[in-house]
């Protein structure tokens, strides 16, 4: 089968189960929403997604003896023309960037007489939640380039149906620094117990490269809804190499969405997010 007809053909359903940021077992009481003002729904007269609609999950898949290659995004980004128009472009750089790298290895590899390994990327884009004016989705990237082992990272985006914009979950805040000081503390303690449920004591070395906690607007950010209406939920996942080494694995932490984050959100989005109590 040829490139073109493979990509020509490459729509499918993704099957699979949702991820859910935030998802821990204690779901947020909702006294407040009463009080609290409605979330504005999709704008009308959408004709881009009225187009779109019934549009299918998209799942590429590619595997030859230079590369193996996987992108996939849920069918709710799919039904969004903007979106999937932003996603199938990413998804085109992240292949020529894959194929320029795995034959300029094949290449040295053939020059200096050492077997050559596959160079893989795969990129699966889930829903994270999908409330009237966000579509929250998480990726998680598996890529490979011919050495000892691959490497995990993660991803992030939000649509905001009101201004019909891709955005990162951080652009909701009024600054990074004013997120980090918002959850440092629970984040931070949240890492301590993650790593202890791996059986890992924290290294708290003043000399240590992981002794410190790190910003977690530095990491990858997942905003999630209990309800499917406010953004209530909160995961921060972080890749391997970031708070220890590549045997100890990549973290999903869950933080508490807070009455000290939610006054660091941006006035415009203020009525999108619902605090614990």
């Amino acid at each position: 089968m040829t490139t073109e007809t493979l990509w020509r053909n490459a729509t499918s359903v993704l099957a699979g189960a949702l991820l859910l940021a935030g998802c821990s077992d204690d779901k947020p009481t909702k006294a407040d929403k009463v009080a609290a003002a409605s979330v504005s729904g999709a704008p009308s007269g959408a004709a881009a997604d009225e187009a779109a609609k019934g549009a299918p999950a998209s799942n590429v898949t590619e595997k030859t003896d230079l590369i193996e290659f996987d992108y996939a995004y849920p069918k709710e980004a799919a039904q969004i023309a903007e979106l999937a128009k932003a996603l199938d472009s990413d998804r085109a750089t992240k292949r020529e960037a894959l194929v320029a790298a795995a034959e300029r290895d094949k290449a040295a590899a053939e020059k200096g007489e050492f077997p050559y390994r596959a160079h893989s990327h795969r990129q699966i884009w889930q829903r994270v939640t999908n409330t009237p004016r966000f579509l929250s989705l998480s990726a998680e990237i598996e890529t490979y380039a011919g050495g000892a082992h691959g490497m995990q990272t993660f991803d992030t985006l939000i649509w905001d149906r009101n201004r019909r914009k891709q955005m990162k979950p951080l652009d909701l805040f009024t600054s990074s620094e004013a997120f980090d000081a918002a959850i440092r503390e629970p984040f931070c303690a949240a890492i301590k117990r993650a790593k202890a449920a791996k059986g890992i004591v924290a290294d708290e070395a003043p000399d240590s490269v992981f002794a410190k906690c790190p910003p977690a607007s530095a990491q990858t950010v997942w905003l999630g809804s209990a309800d499917g209406r406010y953004l209530d939920r909160m995961t921060i996942a972080i890749a391997p190499y970031e708070i220890g080494p590549y045997a100890e694995g990549s973290y999903k932490i869950n933080v508490p969405v807070t009455g000290a984050l939610v006054r660091v959100v941006k006035d415009e989005y203020a009525r999108d997010f619902l605090p614990i109590n």
